[in-house]
């Protein structure tokens, strides 16, 4: 699996804010959100483009877009942080949703929606979520995405742990990996350590639904 590690002064001066136990939640969205474009800046690097020339007010110019916008996947809750940060930087791409709750005593993915094309062969796909922990919940999307015919699958997450992405090494499925850290660890609530504590409730606030 290939992983890019993006370690930007910018990107790691935003991080250090979300981890910050004193940042509220306009702080934490704030600096989430300048980082999400940071890391969709780093996951579309490769991304194929059509050439054509266009007309500058002096001399004609090549010019570039994109040859195929890749479709946007949240992980709700937490994920949907990273769509408008991804839409401003890819304003033609797409956007599926995949809604998973943890179950807070198995520590397991529990899916509640889904909202994505019947067909994605061919089409690049971004999997958007903040957190990379257990993996359970990011290997569970990635397999509704790879079953729809998905072959392409960059998973971006602001903050990801060993053995999550030993998890996601280890499954063989299509995915690539850009993050802006690899922490060492989980806690006994498969945490992040040091992580930067629960990425959804830091953002919006505590859960008040049950799944």
């Amino acid at each position: 699996m290939r992983i890019s590690i993006v370690d930007h002064p910018l990107a790691q001066a935003r991080l250090t804010i979300m981890r910050d136990e004193r940042s509220d939640n306009s702080t934490f969205r704030a600096a989430a959100s300048d980082l999400g474009t940071m890391l969709i800046y780093e996951a579309s690097r490769d991304l194929p483009l059509d050439h054509f020339n266009t007309q500058t007010p002096v001399a004609v110019a090549e010019g570039a877009r994109l040859k195929n916008p890749p479709i946007i996947v949240p992980v709700i809750r937490a994920g949907l942080s990273m769509v408008e940060p991804a839409l401003s930087m890819i304003p033609d791409a797409q956007v599926g949703f995949i809604g998973l709750a943890r179950d807070e005593d198995t520590h397991e993915p529990v899916p509640y929606l889904e909202a994505l094309p019947d067909d994605l062969t061919g089409q690049p796909v971004f999997v958007v979520d903040p957190m990379l922990a257990t993996g359970g919940s990011l290997l569970h999307a990635i397999r509704l995405l790879h079953g729809r015919g998905a072959t392409d699958i960059t998973a971006v997450c602001m903050v990801s742990a060993q053995p999550g992405v030993d998890a996601l090494a280890n499954s063989g499925l299509p995915v690539k990996l850009v993050t802006t850290a690899i922490d060492p660890g989980l806690d006994d609530n498969a945490y992040i350590v040091p992580g930067l504590g629960d990425a959804g409730d830091r953002m919006y606030g505590p859960r008040n639904i049950e799944f």
